[in-house]
């Protein structure tokens, strides 16, 4: 009901825009026909600019023409114009290029042009503040891209950079326009270039709204986040008409490269949203967490939940018994702001969480074991997943706030056979190179190298505090006092002795692996009383060329 209303809002608006100032356009050329005698040549030629001006602008918004337009409503997704008129502030658009064709006249190209081609951009605000922005237009060749299209992006890209702004993709696109050949290849890789370059610089978002397949899927691959939009929007390297011929499979666009696939399987998107309204409101709500770019400090805005709240609910949140489940988000929540949390990536490996949240008004990331699932034990996925999220809140000076409950990592083959070891370290190496304020609560479990990798204080943690729930130790007493006393008759007794030696946080206490064992109910305060002392934080990691972690 609300994708109707708002479709056929904005039909309204750019069909009556293009009618009326098509109308005032040829109206006004006629009428100086009639006066323009007497007139020298010049003056002729001006007004025919003028003139030709206008109604070139008003093609250009019509993309492919109505008859594309309406076939795109058809499927439930809005058009290239109308996606940036949702995402961007009322009348804060600024178009690029609307003039540029493509050059290619093969195959019959020379007869079939369009103004902007295949891709609008420019930039505009997004809550009064500069965004760039790049929206393919399904209408025009399917929104395949030429070296025109290529060289659009590029344009904004570049000066994205310069300025120091985010750049947001809407994808919907075929894939290389194949009657350009090796012009199209090499606008892709023109493209990646930039995305190379701008990594860790500014913020670069892609949102898969349509079709994107081939090479044109490495562009949101190398962005820092990857939304799609359920039922309408795919990803993949080959077709199902290739994945037929080669490995004999029959399977659908969807099941080879959906939402589903690639926010629950294969990680490759971070968010699944219903729908292109859905999409592009949440997108406004999630830009507003990130800075403009590596250069500014995390985004810090007025916040009416107090910090100095204290939050009697925590102190019951974790069971007396170290083995029961509890939920990790319920502690999260109850701790940032106004319970405001946007999670990323929530449908894949869910035994880790991570995501955007406020404390005090200020941007924080938030990474988190989840007891729920698989007890919060570190895997591959997990590991991949959250070395990826510190990294970027790393790039762009987002403090890092850690709360662990972890058992260790995950043991059996499968695991070993694909490399938790070194996928493993790149969770290790994100957090030790990680330079940002970095704050962790230990919540309960904390054993052998996962309690290292967790933001530990051995990997410059700035604040590490131990609820008084928290058990530091190499491992969990069953495991530890089979080993220690393999072959004892009294194990029982030996077990208690190990539990009431490790299973507490004095032990780390005492050595000064956590600075304080805190009330739960005192984490918010605390917390945001640290990340006002860390404001001021300098660090700075060794000079080198660029570092080799373990891809």
């Amino acid at each position: 009901m609300i994708l109707n209303q708002v479709r056929n809002t904005l039909r309204s608006k750019y069909l009556a825009s293009v009618g009326l100032n098509y109308l005032r356009s040829n109206t006004t050329f006629n009428l100086n026909r009639t006066y323009t005698q007497g007139l020298s040549q010049s003056v002729i030629n001006s007004l025919k600019v003028k003139s030709d001006l206008k109604e070139k602008r008003e093609e250009s918004l019509l993309g492919g023409g109505q008859k594309r337009i309406d076939q795109q409503h058809k499927k439930g997704k809005l058009t290239a114009r109308e996606r940036i008129e949702l995402l961007l502030d009322d009348d804060s658009f600024v178009e690029y290029d609307s003039f540029m064709e493509h050059r290619c006249s093969d195959f019959g190209m020379n007869k079939e042009k369009y103004l902007g081609d295949s891709v609008v951009t420019g930039r505009g605000l997004i809550n009064g503040r500069t965004v760039f922005v790049f929206s393919q237009d399904f209408t025009v060749f399917g929104g395949s891209l030429s070296s025109v299209h290529a060289k659009k992006i590029c344009k904004i890209m570049d000066q994205a950079l310069v300025i120091g702004a985010p750049v947001i993709g809407l994808n919907d696109s075929g894939g290389a326009r194949i009657q350009e050949g090796v012009e199209s290849l090499a606008g892709y890789a023109d493209i990646f270039q930039r995305n190379v370059m701008a990594s860790g610089v500014i913020p670069q978002i892609s949102l898969i709204m349509g079709p994107c397949a081939g090479g044109a899927v490495y562009s949101p691959a190398l962005t820092d986040f990857t939304f799609m939009v359920n039922d309408t929007s795919y990803l993949f390297i080959t077709g199902p008409d290739v994945v037929k011929s080669v490995t004999g499979e029959n399977v659908t666009q969807q099941e080879l490269g959906g939402a589903k696939v690639h926010t629950q399987q294969s990680g490759v998107a971070h968010l699944a949203f219903e729908n292109d309204i859905d999409a592009l409101i949440r997108l406004r709500s999630f830009i507003n967490y990130l800075p403009q770019s590596n250069r500014d400090n995390a985004p810090l805005r007025t916040s009416n939940d107090p910090s100095d709240r204290v939050v009697l609910s925590l102190d019951q949140l974790v069971p007396l018994d170290n083995s029961a489940a509890y939920d990790m988000k319920e502690i999260i929540l109850a701790t940032i702001d106004e319970k405001d949390f946007f999670e990323i990536m929530p449908d894949y490996a869910k035994n880790i969480i991570v995501g955007f949240a406020r404390m005090n008004g200020r941007t924080v990331g938030i990474v988190a074991n989840q007891p729920k699932v698989a007890a919060g034990c570190l895997d591959i996925n997990s590991s991949v997943k959250g070395a990826r999220f510190v990294r970027f809140c790393d790039a762009f000076n987002i403090p890092i706030i850690t709360f662990v409950d972890v058992p260790g990592f995950l043991p059996g083959t499968a695991q070993e056979y694909h490399g938790i070891i070194r996928h493993g370290a790149k969770l290790l190496y994100a957090f030790a190179e990680a330079t940002v304020p970095k704050i962790t609560v230990i919540t309960r479990k904390a054993y052998g190298g996962a309690y290292d990798v967790m933001s530990s204080k051995h990997l410059r943690g700035d604040c590490n505090y131990a609820w008084p729930t928290a058990e530091v130790a190499v491992m969990g007493a069953q495991g530890a006092v089979k080993i220690i006393f393999k072959g004892t008759k009294d194990i029982k007794e030996k077990e208690e002795e190990y539990i009431d030696k490790f299973a507490n946080p004095f032990p780390a206490a005492s050595r000064g692996f956590v600075d304080d064992i805190i009330e739960p109910r005192m984490t918010r305060k605390i917390i945001c009383q640290d990340l006002d002392l860390l404001s001021t934080k300098k660090l700075k990691n060794p000079k080198k060329k660029h570092d080799n972690m373990p891809l």
